[in-house]
């Protein structure tokens, strides 16, 4: 990443909102891929009213800045469920809504039964999460939104990795990003993405925060991947 590249305000300012919330922290992380991070994007410590509706405020604006279109929206349990509620619920705020539905884990065997909650799975399906590792939910998401006759179509995410996926144990070339919009043809936004994170650090002066930009520059070199 050059250091003359052009800033994104709001992937800016949403880092600097995760940073303040304790939700983007540094130090030493083991990941899901078995990696030792230096940061971790905890999204469950956007724990109150004020934050998530500030949450919610990035989301849609990412979103209606991007070109991608929808019909409705879909949070894959657990993390997307208030991620998705959120979201409709601003873009309820900015004049337009959309149905929400979400999935349960386990299926219920009374009531109305089943997995599925909230509107009926239709049109054009944006599915919401947090961050993307291997891009198991949003296959699992696709699984249930083809079931019920409606059309995977777009995924939005608070923050991009940008890091090589695992497949079988091993490390291969693509991020898990990279393969929904490829493989998997669905279209993808980020509030945020790794070489913002990269940005943001760059212009911190206290030594903890220098010292993170190192770390992290050097976990890019090695796990990152080209876009």
């Amino acid at each position: 990443m050059s250091s003359e590249q052009v800033q994104d305000p709001l992937a800016q300012a949403f880092v600097q909102f995760a940073v303040d919330c304790g939700v983007l922290r540094f130090g030493e992380f083991k990941t899901k891929a078995g990696r030792m991070s230096p940061y971790f994007f905890n999204a469950g410590l956007f724990d109150d009213g004020a934050k998530l509706d500030r949450l919610a405020q990035f989301y849609a604006q990412r979103l209606l800045a991007s070109p991608i279109e929808f019909d409705m929206i879909f949070g894959p349990a657990y993390k997307g469920i208030p991620l998705g509620a959120v979201l409709a619920t601003e873009l309820a705020r900015r004049g337009r809504s959309v149905p929400f539905a979400y999935n349960r884990k386990e299926a219920k065997d009374h009531g109305e039964g089943g997995t599925l909650v909230g509107a009926p799975l239709q049109g054009r399906v944006l599915i919401v999460d947090d961050v993307m590792s291997a891009g198991t939910a949003v296959r699992e998401s696709i699984g249930l939104i083809e079931s019920a006759g409606a059309r995977p179509h777009a995924v939005v995410i608070a923050l991009d990795r940008q890091e090589k996926a695992t497949e079988g144990g091993q490390d291969v070339p693509h991020s898990a990003v990279q393969y929904v919009r490829g493989t998997l043809g669905l279209q993808v936004a980020a509030i945020a993405r790794l070489d913002d994170l990269l940005q943001f650090l760059q212009h911190q002066a206290t030594p903890e925060l220098e010292n993170a930009h190192q770390r992290v520059l050097a976990y890019r070199a090695r796990y990152g991947v080209a876009d």
